[in-house]
């Protein structure tokens, strides 16, 4: 039995405990947090989790064999690294820390403690992200021009992060899961109207090698809730809307041809493709749920988790990326690219 400690009982971690709390294999021995009515919320749903304001408390329990960090994302280094330093594992919520060096930091530790660190790139564990790579690595929609990808809602409004370091980490990390590649550079546009300090409304735009491209618009200040992906490939394109409580997944039998060879301009013209649209399959199943799980099967099994702190690392580096093209006027900014992990990624 693996014995959990949860940090943090606002927005996120009570999700955190819920799932927890249904699996037979760990057990939810205390949760921490400032706010003492929240605490005492998650003791009336479960009486046999203890409960503190003191998260040194979980820390320190030689008992608890990992533990789960729900705080804000200026928290997460801290939290972490004394987690890790104690020789528990660790699973933080995304992103993985507020800088490069902070992230960098926490993968070296994990290293050298020889525990596990992984983050909440729930993403990469829905069954649609899982069909949408499938699609393609199967070469179906062919070479990936672009991937276009929209995060937009009323709020939640931050006060401590902007709107990209709260939303383009699930897009980021997903285009990086789908595509298996690093982009090179990062720019990105963004502005403020509700806090002159935090930006709520921004894109950002990745280049590949290949002339491959990925935009992310995201924003605070949008009537509807939308979360839709478009992967653009020669052959094919395929629309992911995860809005949609059904048919989340549409790939689309259209696209264009220009001709090999022809002598004249009259002769040249475009051939445009309109073919079916297919709608695959989709098994309904909680993304939260199978990333825990896997969490807690890296534990047993000593695997190394699919989103692990290198994986994080190389979100944070792009969202630093990003950050310093906004403070540049939008200019571009290379990302630097890290060492390759020596670890081999178990498969969920």
């Amino acid at each position: 039995m693996i014995n959990i400690g949860v940090i943090g009982c606002g927005y996120w971690g009570p999700n955190l405990i819920r799932n927890f709390n249904q699996m037979k294999t760990c057990d939810v021995v205390r949760v921490s947090d400032l706010d003492e009515k929240r605490l005492a919320h998650m003791k009336s749903l479960y009486p046999a989790v203890g409960i503190t304001t003191e998260y040194r408390d979980i820390i320190d329990d030689p008992a608890i064999h990992a533990v789960a960090i729900a705080t804000p994302v200026f928290t997460h280094y801290k939290f972490a690294s004394e987690a890790l330093s104690s020789g528990k594992h660790v699973f933080v919520e995304k992103p993985l820390t507020a800088s490069v060096a902070e992230a960098e930091a926490l993968v070296a530790l994990s290293d050298k403690q020889n525990r596990k660190l992984m983050v909440g790139h729930t993403f990469e564990y829905t069954s649609a992200v899982r069909k949408m790579k499938e699609v393609i690595d199967s070469g179906e929609l062919g070479e990936i021009f672009y991937v276009n990808s929209q995060r937009l809602n009323l709020g939640l409004f931050q006060k401590d992060i902007n709107v990209i370091w709260d939303l383009a980490p699930h897009d980021i990390s997903i285009i990086l899961y789908l595509l298996g590649k690093e982009p090179e550079s990062v720019c990105s546009v963004g502005s403020s109207h509700v806090n002159s300090n935090i930006e709520d409304v921004a894109v950002l735009t990745m280049e590949f090698p290949d002339n491959l491209i990925a935009f992310i618009q995201t924003s605070w200040l949008d009537p509807d809730k939308i979360r839709r992906m478009t992967v653009v490939g020669n052959r094919k394109m395929m629309v992911y809307d995860d809005v949609q409580p059904s048919d989340k997944i549409r790939i689309y039998d259209k696209g264009v041809e220009v001709p090999k060879h022809y002598d004249t301009f009259a002769e040249f013209h475009y051939s445009y493709k309109y073919g079916d649209i297919l709608i695959p399959r989709i098994e309904g199943t909680e993304p939260l749920q199978t990333e825990l799980n896997h969490f807690l099967d890296c534990i047993r099994n000593d695997k190394c988790p699919l989103s692990d702190g290198r994986s994080g690392l190389r979100v944070v580096k792009i969202l630093e990326a990003a950050q310093q093209s906004l403070a540049l006027g939008s200019n571009r900014v290379p990302v630097h690219q890290q060492a390759p992990s020596k670890l081999k990624l178990s498969v969920v």
